[in-house]
């Protein structure tokens, strides 16, 4: 089964979520507010994408706890991460052969989601 992950009030998650829901991709929901990810499975999306593209440097809570003026390595960025969810660039889309950072339509169009 696919599964989301996100903020349900974010724009880009509420897009992925429409998109999903008007093509009958069936997914599960995890909500970043309610569940942080575990190291377990920001290891499998770091198999398919970088630090770089799932830390979301643009956000509030990046901005809130001044990181940009840290000079942190890679394992402090993935702790960041996994106990501050919200630095992830959302919606983090696990299928069973990949996994998509973001919404981009064309992106979506062309992911073979089954």
């Amino acid at each position: 089964m696919i599964k989301i992950y996100g903020i349900k009030n974010c724009g880009s998650v509420k897009k992925a979520l429409n998109f999903l829901d008007n093509n009958k991709i069936k997914y599960e929901f995890v909500d970043f507010k309610k569940t942080k990810p575990t190291q377990q499975e920001l290891n499998l999306w770091l198999n398919h994408t970088n630090l770089k593209i799932l830390l979301n440097t643009k956000g509030t809570t990046y901005k809130k706890l001044k990181l940009a003026d840290k000079k942190l390595d890679n394992n402090e960025i993935e702790q960041y991460l996994i106990n501050e969810p919200l630095l992830i660039k959302r919606p983090v889309v696990v299928t069973k052969d990949s996994v998509v950072v973001g919404f981009d339509e064309e992106v979506y169009k062309n992911t073979k989601w089954l």
